[in-house]
Formats: structure tokens, sequence, C-alpha cells
């Protein structure tokens, strides 16, 4: 049978076609863009997508997205198969997973095996830079063994797995403490910083003499501390220590309360509320407070969190409990008339598009308020 010679050039690239088609394309270097999920991821992917395209749109692109969600699922013995429905050789994919998620009938280690999975699904199908977007990271409360008790240090251990998995890049939202990164050696980690986002939503407050911010414990007392500076209000430290496993005790909260009626509570993460539940009733009971206000980052809302919020509410002053949709929230928690749930869509979807046409991504937050 004769070759047909038409059909052999369109089936040969030179160097001349591929920059010709590139330019038709008008692609980043880093290849074509894709949004990925796994199944507990798609809620933010979603949201994301949507926006990103917003954005597009606003600027007078009629670009759209390419997006491959829920990439994950499940044998009837448990195991988890990752298969995917579009082929992703040389593209720039972005890979969402939602690791806590309340209602999603799934375990945090089952949720971080799928992301694992479909990391190394997209590695071994040829994606050219794949870029793991996990807004809540897990395991990172253990970044160091609690002191005589012979623990791994299980948050590099899970940075491990990660690198080993395919991902050449991570986004992560707020985290425990700055010094995972070096978990990660040379791969690059981004992680965005929440400042902009309460600096914006405790606006009112900025420079009130009757108002301090507060951190529970040391840990917080560095965010609390570039909050009241970007603020111009004062800043107090609480000590606190867990007598046993699921008890807290906060003996004492250093600062000047002369003068102060409203407090900003400021913390990574609620899990079961106690350290928040605890400080919040001896600053009303010994500091005079009358009005609470709290943000924080993550919301596992497990254990006793719930009740003991719903008492802050009636009894103790608090007025507005600020939380991100880092991780999808409980409808019983949504429905609390003082809970607002700020959506990390617009953050994610200007840190991808920096990222993906290599630009800064310290400047998302400066235009973030814009």
């Amino acid at each position: 049978m004769k070759n047909d010679p038409d059909s052999e050039r369109t089936l040969f690239y030179t160097p001349e076609r591929l920059a010709q088609e590139q330019a038709h394309m008008m692609d980043s270097s880093r290849g074509p863009l894709l949004i990925a999920s796994c199944a507990t991821g798609t809620y933010l992917a979603q949201g994301v997508v949507k926006r990103y395209e917003e954005f597009l749109a606003a600027a007078g692109s009629r670009k759209s997205l390419m997006r491959l969600f829920d990439v994950d699922r499940r044998f009837s013995n448990g195991e988890t198969v990752v298969r995917l429905e579009h082929h992703v050789n040389g593209y720039d994919v972005f890979l969402f997973q939602s690791l806590f998620h309340p209602d999603g009938g799934s375990s945090i280690n089952e949720n971080y095996m799928a992301f694992f999975i479909a990391a190394r699904a997209l590695r071994e199908s040829g994606a050219r830079h794949i870029t793991g977007v996990l807004p809540y990271l897990a395991y990172a409360r253990q970044d160091k063994p609690t002191a005589f008790k012979r623990e791994p240090v299980t948050a590099k251990l899970m940075a491990d797995l990660t690198i080993a998995a395919g991902l050449d890049r991570l986004i992560v939202w707020a985290p425990h403490c700055g010094q995972l990164r070096g978990f990660y050696g040379p791969t690059p980690v981004d992680f965005l910083d929440p400042l902009t986002l309460f600096a914006d939503e405790f606006a009112e407050f900025r420079g009130r003499a009757d108002v301090v911010a507060v951190a529970p414990d040391v840990g917080a007392s560095k965010f609390a501390t570039h909050f009241g500076r970007a603020m111009d209000v004062n800043v107090a430290i609480g000590s606190k220590h867990r007598p046993e496993p699921g008890a807290v005790v906060i003996s004492e909260i250093i600062g000047d309360f002369q003068g102060k009626k409203t407090a900003i509570i400021l913390d990574d993460m609620i899990s079961s509320g106690g350290s928040i539940y605890e400080l919040a009733k001896k600053l009303v009971r010994e500091k005079g407070i009358e009005e609470m206000y709290i943000g924080v980052s993550h919301n596992e809302g497990v254990g006793r969190a719930l009740p003991s919020l719903k008492e802050l509410h009636e009894k103790y002053g608090l007025r507005r409990l600020v939380v991100t949709n880092s991780i999808p929230q409980s409808t019983a928690f949504l429905d609390l008339p003082f809970v607002k749930v700020k959506c990390l869509s617009d953050i994610l979807a200007k840190t991808i598009n920096r990222i993906h046409y290599g630009k800064s991504v310290s400047e998302v937050f400066t235009m973030n308020g814009d």
C-alpha cells in the first residue's frame, strides 16, 4: 500500500510546526493547563475552575480550562484505583484533594492514598508538571515528636511520600508551621498566608484602642503579632498546656487588657475546639472582654466543637466565627447563625495562574484586596 505524502507530513513534527502550533494555542511554556481532582477535592476544584474562567472572561479571553474531576474509584475490596479519562501528556496539571471531609465517608488516610495514586497516574501518563493543591495539609501537627514519647516525625514521612508519588510542587493554605517546607527539600512548596484574608475580614476593628488580638498559644503568636501590626491593635498570648490527651488548660493570658472590650482570637485550626473554648471563657471571666470574634484557617469541627461554639455564642459574647472552605463544612456547622465561611477559590485561581505563567505567587496577596 502506497503511503500518502500529505498524511506523512501531518504525522511528522518539525521544530517550525511545533512553534507554529504553540503560538496558535497560546499555552504556557509549562504546557496546557489542566485542573484535576480526586473525589473529595472536586468541590474546591470546581469552584476554582469557575473563578478562573470568570477572570479569563473579564480579561476578554474565551479560553476554557481543561478539567478532569473524580479521577479515583474504589474496588469492592476497598483498594483505590485511578483512571484518567483524558490524555495528560505534556500538560501542566494542578491536582486537588481535600484530605479531611467530614461527610465524605472516607478517612484522612484513604484520601491521602488516593492523592498519591492520582499523582503517580499523572506522572506515569506523561504530565509535564504536577502541582498538588492541598488546602488543608493533614499530619502537619506531627512535625516533631512529643518529648519522651518515641513518636516519628510523621509530617516528614508524608512529605517523602508526596515526592515519591511524583509531585514536583505543592500548594497549601495556612499550614500549621512554616518549618514544614524544609521537609520537602528542593521541591517548591507555596504556603499561602491568611494574613490578608483576615485583615480584610476584620477591617472594621483597625486602629481601635478597645480591641486586642489574642493567640491561644505560643504556636499562634507569630501570626497574631503580624495581624496586630497590620491592624494597629494590641496583641495577647495564651499560655496553654495539656495535662492529658483531650484536656486543655489555659493557665495565663499575657498582655495588656486595660480598656479592652473586644477580642479577636486567631488560630490555624479548630479541631474539637477545646483551646479556643477555654481561652474565650478566661477572657470574659478574668479580662473583662465583652464580645469576641474568631478567625481560623481550617475547621475540622470534630468532637465537642459544635456545642462548645454554640455555648460561646450564647453565654460568652461570640459574635462571629470566620473559617475558610479549606475543609468542606458540615450542614450543622453552616446552620450556626454566627458562622461565616470564606471561599478560597479566588486566591487559589490567582495562585495557579501565577505558577502556570511563571510569575511571582507573593503578588497574589497584594492583589487580593484590590
